[in-house]
């Protein structure tokens, strides 16, 4: 398993955290999704074959920014 941390902007309240939480984990590979507001990121563990690129994606798909 790898743990991957991304920045997340414009996350504004707990249902964007639900919202980035549900939108990760539907992504194949992924194991468990810590997602912050306070710190803005979200905190990923996946495996190995999880591309970064299909995290980022979800993330952006989701109608939040990856830094």
């Amino acid at each position: 398993m790898v743990i991957t941390t991304i920045r997340v902007k414009g996350m504004t309240c707990d249902g964007c955290v639900r919202s980035v939480t549900r939108a990760l984990s539907a992504v194949e590979g992924v194991s468990h999704v810590d997602v912050s507001l306070e710190k803005g990121e979200a905190v990923v563990t996946h495996a190995d074959s999880t591309p970064v690129s299909a995290i980022r994606t979800a993330v952006e798909e989701a109608g939040y920014d990856v830094e």
